[in-house]
């Protein structure tokens, strides 16, 4: 069974950059496309980015173009996703998931797309 654990968040100035890792165990991670989700108190979950099964193909939101970047590690069986550039609004809580087999990589976060989601770590973006 797939388990997901997200870490690397942390407290960070704006303008400053971090390395989130989405570390999974039970399988490989080969086999799935993997999101990159946020969720700010008082908001609905964001899409991210996500990353296909070869890495080759990746998609982000518009409000991260440019500054976040997915990538991934078959021998490590890690994901990541380095954020440069972070604003104050990029706080949140951010969650790595992996998309089930038969569905390809998107910005949506309903449910039934994944096998499985990380607990989740915190990015807070203040002076």
């Amino acid at each position: 069974q797939l388990q997901l654990v997200e870490s690397g968040g942390g407290l960070v100035q704006p303008g400053g950059s971090l390395r989130l890792s989405c570390a999974a165990s039970g399988s490989t991670l080969n086999d799935y496309s993997i999101g990159w989700f946020r969720q700010a108190p008082g908001k609905e979950r964001e899409g991210v980015s996500c990353i296909s099964r070869s890495g080759l193909a990746t998609n982000y939101a518009d409000s991260v173009k440019g500054r976040f970047t997915s990538s991934r590690d078959s021998a490590k069986n890690t994901a990541y996703l380095q954020m440069n550039s972070l604003k104050l609004e990029d706080t949140a809580v951010y969650f790595c998931a992996a998309f089930r087999p038969v569905y390809a990589c998107t910005l949506s976060s309903s449910d039934f797309l994944f096998h499985s989601w990380g607990q989740g770590t915190q990015v807070t973006v203040s002076s």
